[in-house]
């Protein structure tokens, strides 16, 4: 009698010990989806003017034609802007 009250007792421990590993699994998962929100696209996925414009870190590039031919060198973009340097004393 003595040994099945002892194994149910370990066998219990064991069962909520596995349970409270698994529910903290599982806020913890929650927890990361919840501060990691989905970033804006970078300026260089944007490829009209308009919605690089629109944000403040984006610059439009304009194309560069070339004065002789009349034709494009090279396509406009949309970069992201330097990050301004922090000031040394």
């Amino acid at each position: 009698m003595y040994k099945k009250s002892v194994n149910w007792l370990g066998t219990s421990a064991i069962t909520i010990a596995l349970a409270v590993l698994a529910y903290g699994v599982v806020l913890g998962t929650h927890k990361l989806k919840a501060e990691t929100a989905t970033p804006p696209p970078a300026c260089k996925t944007i490829t009209d003017e308009a919605g690089c414009t629109a944000r403040t870190d984006c610059s439009w590039v304009k194309a560069s034609i070339d004065p002789k031919t009349g034709k494009e060198k090279r396509k406009a973009y949309c970069r992201a802007k330097p990050k301004p340097k922090p000031k040394t004393k």
